[in-house]
């Protein structure tokens, strides 16, 4: 994606420079994009995929964020595996961005 081109005012505030991303009893895919479009504030558009996570986290903050990643191992063997890309996309993120910083609990 194109940085100069890139519109972060469809995106919704974020107050606080720890996110908390805690999977304790989500159970679907569908569950884990809500809670990632809710705490990211990602615009309506987001895709729901891990591509569009992608996009709309490589350029996004001008200021530190922290990740916390909480409750991962209660997530079902395959919610496992399929969050795994996600996981590259954080770590993707981190290392574009010195101002994304993630962790699991």
């Amino acid at each position: 994606m194109n940085k100069k081109n890139y519109n972060t005012k469809a995106y919704k505030g974020i107050k606080e420079n720890l996110i908390i991303l805690d999977f304790t009893g989500i159970k679907t895919p569908d569950e884990i994009h809500s809670m990632l479009k809710e705490k990211f504030g990602l615009p309506d558009y987001y895709g729901k995929n891990w591509d569009a996570l992608w996009d709309c986290l490589r350029y996004m903050w001008k200021e530190e964020i922290a990740v916390k990643i909480c409750g991962f191992s209660s997530l079902p063997k395959e919610g496992q595996e399929y969050c795994k890309p996600m996981i590259k996309v954080f770590e993707d993120a981190q290392r574009e961005n010195p101002n994304f910083v993630f962790e699991f609990c």
